[in-house]
């Protein structure tokens, strides 16, 4: 763990020393890399090679100028996949993380082997609920004044400016999604702040997509059902061809 040089700005990034095909962690918007790997490491360390960073604004990453917009943090994402990791890997990201894959995908197919998205919308009008005041806790600027290299002040700031965000990004068109063909695993829990539509449309774009609603689950899959995403993970892993045809008669009579 320690900080890189990303094109002039300084990046916390995490390397674990496995061995495997890369993989990096995508973590969620106003989270981190350390708060969002320790659910999801059991699942694929043995595996592969994984990566992660605190993108710009977030954890022990600095804010810079352009920060929170979605095209910004997808270059960042393709610099981090040139510059760091320095060949194709999979992604695996949650809400802004698993968007920000998707993007990547679209922008720069080459550097992506496959994709892992949990609880994440390809466009803002997904009905998400983002109404009510911006509380931040004591322990929210406890946390960010020991993380981040920014004035403790500034934590306001980036929580209103991801706010603005989320209300107009991303804007993913179903063609753009169209042309993702690695495969692709939509995760999502039953109470999303987005309209469970929406993930079944994201689904369906998609030419190698496949879809797990997990019971009982809001936003946070990793955090709250653990036990049942990480046997999926694992199997989307263990089986990444395509889905093909159903055949449900065939399924039913042996034919």
């Amino acid at each position: 763990m320690s900080y890189v040089s990303l094109r002039g700005h300084q990046t916390w990034s995490v390397e674990y020393p496995n061995n495997g095909a890369p993989l990096v962690l995508l973590h969620g918007g106003l989270s981190a890399t350390e708060n969002f790997d320790y659910h999801i490491l059991p699942a694929i360390e043995d595996r592969f090679h994984v990566y992660g960073y605190d993108r710009s604004a977030h954890g022990r990453t600095g804010a810079r100028q352009g920060y929170y917009h979605f095209d910004f943090q997808c270059e960042e994402a393709i610099a981090y996949l040139e510059d760091v990791v320095g060949a194709p890997a999979h992604l695996l990201g949650h809400s802004d993380g698993g968007i920000i894959a998707l993007l990547v995908a679209i922008a720069r197919p080459d550097l992506v082997l496959s994709i892992i998205a949990t609880g994440a919308n390809y466009t803002w009008d997904a009905g998400l609920t983002l109404d009510g005041e911006i509380v931040v806790t004591d322990e929210n600027r406890a946390e960010f004044a020991e993380r981040s290299p920014d004035s403790p002040q500034l934590l306001e700031l980036i929580i209103q400016k991801a706010h603005e965000v989320w209300a107009t990004e991303p804007n993913m068109t179903l063609e753009q999604l169209a042309t993702i063909t690695c495969p692709v695993l939509v995760v999502n829990g039953d109470d999303e702040p987005f309209s469970p539509h929406h993930g079944v449309d994201l689904y369906q774009a998609l030419p190698n997509g496949r879809l797990a609603i997990i019971p009982g689950s809001p936003h946070a899959t990793h955090k709250i059902k653990p036990h049942i995403l990480l046997p999926i993970i694992q199997d989307f892993y263990d089986h990444p061809e395509p889905r093909g045809e159903s055949n449900p008669f065939q399924e039913i009579t042996g034919d």
